[in-house]
């Protein structure tokens, strides 16, 4: 995630748009019951989840996710694209993905309406933040945390738009639902219009515009390039993966450290081929995590001494240059370092 720098802000208010992340005491950690499922477009199934008991559920901003723990261990994340305001049913959609890592087929092969899963969050990497105008560009299951930025920005009456391109219309989920924005839609399967027309919305920067883009890695990185003579931080993106070109926590050619637990006082070595990650939790100490691919923010530390070898795709470059947090499961170490752990 790419945040703005105040130039390129010329910030207006935008309702109760949130520009940090949900703070973590406010997450939910519970099991939820499935009130409904549907097929919205082929191959993605929304689901609406309801917690047990009847206790709300915490209030989220546009942007925010939640982890969904398969009974196989497992933990996906999916972005919430439900009403904001609605605090006993929260909205996912989970797009099958035959060549994935099994999360979304056993999702698609074994959740029924009354099925129970385990979910916790919400979290917000993505963040709506104020601006004069927004340009939102979605490809295909990047629609989804999308949606509730374009209701949020219509109802406090904020220009924006939506580019948004698919395989084709019958894979590209809630249409039905942006019927009511008219033109301020654009819809672009690729089998009708070939691929989106990025230079033709993003060739010339626009004041007071920030940019919001969620989908595959080709579509992020030709919307990296059209938006590289806007004003730093008018792009923002969410990945499905880690950036092109990151490097792993695991690289074999990569040198040991030692990492000290200051709640315990342990000090661990970092083996090369090794994650912080994978030696914290041989250490014994309890840490979330999800992705294990540096997007999610799951395991998101607190760094106390130390040079951080930054390898995520998720932080920005001013949060990497105060140096005080990582994520274990990718970035390493150039030396000693103290987590709060």
């Amino acid at each position: 995630m790419t945040s703005p720098s105040p130039a390129a802000l010329d910030a207006l208010p935008l309702g109760t748009a949130s520009t940090t992340p949900a703070p973590r005491e406010t997450e939910y950690d519970g099991t939820v019951t499935v009130l409904a499922r549907q097929t919205v477009a082929d191959g993605v199934t929304s689901l609406a989840l309801a917690p047990q008991g009847g206790e709300p559920l915490p209030r989220w901003q546009p942007g925010a996710h939640i982890d969904v723990v398969l009974p196989t261990g497992a933990v996906r994340q999916y972005s919430l694209c439900g009403p904001t305001a609605v605090t006993d049913c929260w909205r996912i959609a989970v797009l099958r993905e035959p060549d994935g890592r099994g999360g979304s087929r056993w999702i698609h092969d074994n959740v029924r309406e009354g099925s129970e899963l385990r979910i916790r969050g919400p979290r917000n990497n993505f963040p709506l933040r104020q601006a004069r105008r927004y340009l939102f560009v979605a490809g295909g299951i990047g629609i989804t945390p999308l949606l509730p930025m374009i209701a949020e920005a219509d109802a406090a009456g904020v220009d924006w738009s939506l580019l948004y391109g698919g395989r084709s219309r019958t894979s590209m989920a809630f249409l039905s639902e942006l019927e009511r924005y008219g033109e301020r839609v654009t819809v672009r399967p690729q089998d009708e219009y070939g691929l989106l027309d990025l230079a033709g919305h993003l060739n010339e920067p626009a004041p007071s515009t920030l940019v919001y883009c969620c989908g595959p890695a080709g579509l992020i990185v030709a919307v990296e390039a059209q938006c590289a003579t806007w004003p730093a931080g008018s792009l923002n993106v969410e990945r499905f993966a880690a950036a092109p070109g990151q490097h792993s926590g695991e690289g074999e050619g990569d040198e040991p450290f030692e990492v000290e637990l200051r709640s315990t006082g342990v000090t661990l070595t970092v083996q090369p081929g090794q994650s912080v990650l994978r030696a914290v939790e041989a250490a014994g100490a309890p840490v979330m995590s999800s992705c294990e691919e540096g997007i999610c923010g799951s395991c998101e530390t607190s760094v106390l001494a130390g040079e951080i070898d930054h390898r995520d795709s998720l932080l920005t470059d001013d949060e990497r240059a105060v140096g005080d947090t990582m994520l274990i499961c990718v970035s390493r170490a150039r030396g000693r370092l103290v987590l709060d752990l």
